[in-house]
């Protein structure tokens, strides 16, 4: 049974058929947007592992280089 409503002196009629159309219009919307999204983050998590590599062995490199040696003997 379709509601009637008064919208600035127009007569609207909101239909089951109508809510149903657009919570599938919304529902679609959502999806693309989490696809969107997931996308971005896979793209920012495979850029920050990259740095983070690049950081593992620019500091790995860095101190082979700058190395002091320190031995302990005990008498």
């Amino acid at each position: 049974m379709p509601r009637v409503w008064s919208l600035g002196g127009c007569k609207v009629t909101i239909s089951r058929d109508d809510i149903e159309a657009k919570a599938r219009q919304i529902v679609s919307a959502i999806d693309e947007t989490k696809e969107s999204a997931k996308d971005t983050a896979v793209l920012a998590g495979v850029a920050i592992a990259i740095v983070v590599v690049i950081a593992f062995f620019y500091g790995r490199r860095r101190g082979s280089r700058n190395k002091t040696l320190v031995e302990v003997y005990r008498v």
